[in-house]
């Protein structure tokens, strides 16, 4: 299957902080989803198609006719990971295998999905000071780092910090450095299948990290280098 003319890219968010926490409603009043997909329009252009989904009004956004339809899927949760389903995680986890992009955002490191795709625990350290966060480029060659100043200043943030249980990344695009001292490996790349993933740990819920300018140049240059070239499901077979 080839790859269409239109880069289609569909937004997940688990979107319970928003819902329930008014001081993170005021940060995202059109959702945690709704900043990152503003960011893709700003950075990709009108010809991107986007769609937007949540955890309780995802509809049928992650379905399986909906993930063929899907280049990228950018995914962010934290509180509710186990809520997901299962059978989502295994229509998402065929999705990648057969060529469709993941983004995995922030805490989505500890979701299902990319738990699955790396077989680790994914588990890491961290605290949430509100301590200054710089993200170096380690690949100023990557398309992902194209635009993005070296080093990219986030003035507060969570902090995380190593050790980080994921495999050996394809590509280290960005290590953090943090006030507090602390060290992270905050941008990495994997491929699995014909799928290509990209994690990047900017976004915790209590700041405005989605709005931040290079922090959208990051996510839509990842979303563009993760589109696939072409696609095909994987048989059952394949997938045990």
């Amino acid at each position: 299957m080839s790859h269409p003319t239109r880069l289609r890219v569909t937004v997940w968010n688990e979107g319970r902080h928003e819902s329930t926490q008014p001081e993170i409603a005021a940060l995202y009043p059109d959702g945690i989803h709704g900043a990152i997909a503003e960011g893709l329009r700003a950075e990709l252009g009108d010809d991107t198609v986007i769609r937007t989904a949540t955890l309780d009004a995802e509809g049928e956004l992650l379905s399986e006719a909906a993930l063929v339809d899907t280049d990228v899927l950018t995914w962010w949760g934290h509180m509710a990971h186990q809520d997901v389903p299962d059978e989502t995680v295994d229509r998402i986890q065929r999705a990648v295998l057969g060529g469709m992009g993941l983004i995995v955002l922030h805490s989505g490191h500890f979701s299902k999905i990319f738990k699955a795709l790396m077989g680790t625990t994914c588990s890491l350290g961290w605290r949430n000071d509100g301590d200054r966060e710089q993200l170096w480029s380690v690949a100023p060659h990557h398309p992902i780092t194209q635009g993005v100043p070296q080093p990219l200043v986030l003035e507060q943030h969570e902090t995380y910090g190593e050790f980080f249980d994921i495999p050996t990344p394809d590509e280290l695009v960005f290590i953090s450095s943090f006030s507090g001292g602390e060290a992270f490996r905050s941008g990495a790349t994997f491929t699995r299948g014909r799928g290509r993933i990209f994690y990047f740990s900017p976004g915790d819920q209590k700041y405005p990290i989605y709005h931040h300018r290079d922090v959208r140049r990051v996510i839509a240059n990842a979303v563009a280098w993760a589109a696939p070239q072409s696609r095909e499901l994987p048989s059952d077979r394949q997938l045990r």
